[in-house]
This record gives C-alpha cells, structure tokens and sequence, in this order.
C-alpha cells in the first residue's frame, strides 16, 4: 500500500510541477512587457521573490533551499506513512507545490528567486506552486482533524 500511495502523491506532485513551471515560463515572456488585468484587483504581474513566503528572509537562497529539500524528504516519509490514498494526494499537493519553487531556485536563470505573477494587490504576489501549498495545508489541517493525527 505504501507504493501505491507514493504513486499517487508523486503523480498529482508531478502534476503540480508542470502546471507550475507551465505558468512561471508563460509570465516571464508574456509579463515581461508589463502587468495584465484580469477581473476586479486580479492581475498578472511579474516579481520574483529571493525569499520565501510573504518575501521573508529575502535574499537567503542557501537557507531556503536546504529547508525545502528537508521539507520534500519529510513530505515522501509523510506520504509513505498516510492513512489514505486521499492523505498521500494532500500531501502529494504540497510536495509538488515546494517542488516548483525549489525548481525555480536551483534551475531558472533568476539568480535563485521565484517567479510569482498572480497579484490581488491587497495580499502578496504568488504562484501556481504557491497556492498548491496553501490549499494542500489547509487540506491536511481539515483532514487530521477529521481523521485523527498522523501514524
């Protein structure tokens, strides 16, 4: 059962990843030239952020870097030990989410930041791997407190 779950964890990871590096390659050409409103105070406007989220410790790449790799380690022993196919997916969510921008940090020309895009003006810019984290965190709070807390 173990394999099964790490097969679906790193399915809708890879997922994830692509739909994440799909949209980060589509903002850096087309954003290059200036923002893009969307609807109401939705608009696509290029940043890059050297820190993590919410730009805190901006500027130390090394440091998040190493914290991201320990996070994806923790994630697959996470998923290896869920209680469900519907866990591993969660969790398999977040992977992918810390995956796109460890991606970004290690193999995109961009001196070690994320590319982020989606802007609401009123909370910071952020990114496709961004939300898959935030939604996949909220997913795994609800789905403990449901279930119990994990093995």
């Amino acid at each position: 059962m173990g394999l099964l779950r790490l097969a679906v964890a790193l399915g809708i990871g890879a997922g994830v990843v692509v739909v994440d590096v799909v949209t980060k390659s589509w903002a850096l050409h087309r954003l290059a030239s200036g923002p893009v409103h969307v609807a109401w105070r939705l608009d696509f406007d290029l940043s890059l952020n050297s820190g993590s989220a919410f730009s805190l410790f901006t500027g130390q790449t090394v440091l998040i870097t190493g914290v991201a790799v320990v996070l994806v380690a923790m994630l697959l022993v996470m998923v290896w030990r869920a209680a469900s196919f519907g866990r591993a997916a969660i969790v398999g969510l977040i992977m992918g989410g810390a995956l796109g921008n460890l991606g970004d940090r290690l193999f995109r020309d961009e001196h070690g930041s994320v590319v982020d895009f989606i802007a609401f003006h009123f909370w910071p810019t952020f990114n496709v791997a961004d939300s898959c984290i935030v939604v996949g965190c909220g997913l795994l709070v609800v789905s403990l407190l449901r279930t119990g807390s994990p093995r």
